[in-house]
């Protein structure tokens, strides 16, 4: 199947996949390439766009595969560069593109540079400042010789010396090696970091952690003009390739305006928008960032993105308080104009797994801070039989998600998995959904409705009692079951046609 439009990015679903916990092909309990190639034609059946692979590289996978080793390869536990072709080439072949995680602001401390002792490479110096760590604990260790090296995640991802040339040249062949294997797209990780403040100058005394994430002030390590620079140099090379190559941005930065910088013909594509992620489930909380979310869109002259899960974050059927607000969630998700992107398992309707024996979690912030990201990156069950078709997976699975498994799921209808492939169907049949215009409706202060033109209604209840939605219309899809009187019970979402007015059956 070829693959058209160069713009697809702009209303793209995209998939992520987290190599480790996707699908295992050779059964040694870590996922691998193969095993995400044996499940494409579940991903084509879903309905996705893209899938967006998190790392795969060569790594001691200290922080799950973002301290890497070798840009260039596959780490052995995932597969060989043959199996990365064989699924770039089959993923194509059924209308699936594929989007790859660049890790430019730091490696692995068993990278050849820093093995090597290229110290002008990474950031060293003979005195630490007061930089903190976003796993917590000091920024810095300190060498044999004295000297430290500045690490802004774990000590074993050094922070890379952006204002070495070498380091830039090696990025810009990097893009180059993936982009000629057939990669469409980049998701750029910590795109607002690489480039610190000249002097590396303190911090100063902050109530709290010095700098979360997602921050209302910018600090000397994190979005410093510089780092544009890196941007107007990668952007040629993306245009030099057909077929609509794209990056989209991890940028955590202070403002609107400041995030508007990364994304433009000379830049990024997109952004990731994760104040949605971090929204309340409640129709004001949801308005208000979906407001500001098109606002800055409509500031950078790029569609926004959408996400509710990731592998950094809780899922969000943990993080909203059950499956229903979950699901709800989602279907006004994509509903919106702009890309979405969803987690691998979120169709699946998976929780977040909090009760993970404390020796058996790998995340490197847990063994900083006490902060763990583990729960979100439990393996995937595929079966309904005990391990859900896993053998000794590296995280345990439960056992109660055997019935959560895309086998106990398939044959439902009322199934969280059928329900996304519903709600992807009709989003590909409907001109209104992922591109279009949105008007707000009246609505009660805890209903959220919006009419996406041409003619379709979607309407979520974050209330405590059943509504009547004031449009009259057929039904398209339900996050839920409704009220007899086709009310919408609490923590459920619809798409509504209204009357007169049909999906564009093209």
């Amino acid at each position: 199947m070829l693959l058209g439009n160069d713009d697809w990015w702009r209303d793209a679903v995209v998939y992520q996949v987290y190599p480790r916990s996707f699908a295992d092909a050779d059964g040694d309990g870590t996922g691998d390439l193969q095993g995400v190639r044996d499940r494409l034609d579940y991903l084509a059946r879903l309905g996705v766009d893209a899938i967006w692979l998190s790392p795969f590289y060569t790594s001691p996978l200290a922080d799950g595969g973002y301290d890497v080793a070798d840009h260039r390869d596959v780490d052995p536990r995932f597969g060989t560069l043959a199996d990365f072709d064989a699924l770039v080439a089959d993923a194509h072949g059924k209308g699936i593109r594929v989007v790859v995680d660049l890790v430019p602001n730091h490696s692995s401390d068993q990278h050849p540079w820093f093995q090597a002792g290229l110290r002008d490479r990474y950031v060293f110096r003979d005195q630490p400042n007061d930089w903190e760590s976003i796993f917590g604990g000091p920024a810095w260790t300190q060498v044999e010789d004295g000297q430290w090296y500045l690490h802004l995640f774990a000590p074993e991802q050094p922070d890379l010396n952006w204002d070495h040339p070498e380091v830039r040249a090696e990025f810009r062949d990097i893009l180059r090696f993936w982009l000629d294997r057939g990669v469409d797209g980049f998701r750029v990780d910590v795109a607002h970091g690489m480039v610190k403040a000249a002097g590396l100058p303190d911090v100063g005394a902050k109530d709290g952690p010095q700098a979360e994430m997602l921050g209302d002030e910018q600090v000397p390590y994190f979005d410093q003009d510089g780092v544009h620079d890196i941007y107007r140099e990668w952007r040629p090379i993306l245009d030099s390739y057909p077929g609509g190559r794209m990056a989209v941005a991890e940028a955590w930065v202070s403002s609107p305006e400041r995030l508007a910088r990364y994304i433009g013909p000379d830049e990024l594509h997109q952004a990731f928008n994760f104040e949605f992620m971090m929204a309340d489930f409640h129709a004001k909380s949801f308005r208000a960032v979906i407001e500001k979310s098109l606002a800055e869109a409509e500031l950078v002259g790029a569609p926004t993105t959408w996400v509710l899960s990731n592998h950094d974050k809780p899922r969000h059927a943990t993080r909203h308080g059950g499956l229903a607000r979950a699901r709800a969630a989602t279907l006004l998700m994509l509903a919106l104009p702009g890309s979405a992107y969803l987690y691998n398992g979120e169709e699946l309707g998976l929780p977040d797994v909090l009760d993970l024996p404390d020796e058996l979690r790998q995340d490197p912030a847990f063994l900083r801070r006490g902060e763990s990201r583990d729960g979100c990156r439990v393996p995937i069950p595929w079966t309904a039989e005990p391990g859900c078709g896993w053998v000794d997976p590296w995280l345990p699975i439960p056992a109660e998600w055997t019935a959560l498994s895309a086998a106990a799921q398939e044959d439902d209808p009322d199934s969280t998995l059928n329900l996304y492939r519903a709600a992807l169907r009709l989003r590909r049949r409907h001109p209104a959904l992922g591109g279009g215009t949105l008007t707000w409706l009246d609505s009660p202060e805890d209903v959220l409705a919006v009419e996406r033109h041409p003619g379709l209604v979607v309407v979520l209840n974050t209330g405590e009692r059943p509504v009547r939605p004031d449009v009259a219309g057929e039904v398209l899809l339900a996050s839920g079951p409704l009220e007899a009187d086709g009310s919408i019970p609490p923590d459920t979402a619809v798409w509504i046609q209204r009357s007169g007015s049909s999906p564009d059956e093209s």
